[in-house]
């Protein structure tokens, strides 16, 4: 069963940037495209690079070691050497400005 994850603040992930999160021992890259809040795994499908040192170039991510990049939004991959998607999860924004992630 999935579980709601209290992670970060809206205030914490500025548009255009990626903050990595904890939530259920995963590490998560958390993506603010455009205002809106995007949860994938931070590591690469092709060798398992860390996403969030690479750059949010609109609603895609590229990693820093070989330039894959996938859609933020889905966890697809959008551009060689990466084939296979990382896996995303649903963000929830709190009122109070609180972002969760369904881990």
């Amino acid at each position: 069963m999935a579980e709601l994850v209290a992670v970060a603040r809206v205030e914490d992930v500025p548009v255009g940037t990626v903050k990595v999160v904890e939530a259920g021992g995963r590490r998560i890259a958390l993506c603010n495209y455009d205002g809106k809040f995007y949860a994938i795994d931070d590591e690469c499908t092709h060798d398992r690079g860390p996403l969030d040192q690479g750059e949010l170039i609109g609603q895609e991510i590229e990693c820093p070691r070989h330039g894959a990049r996938f859609d933020v939004t889905t966890g697809r991959p959008t551009r060689l050497p990466a084939v296979r998607p990382v896996r995303s999860y649903k963000v929830s924004v709190a009122d109070d400005g609180s972002i969760s992630v369904e881990v």
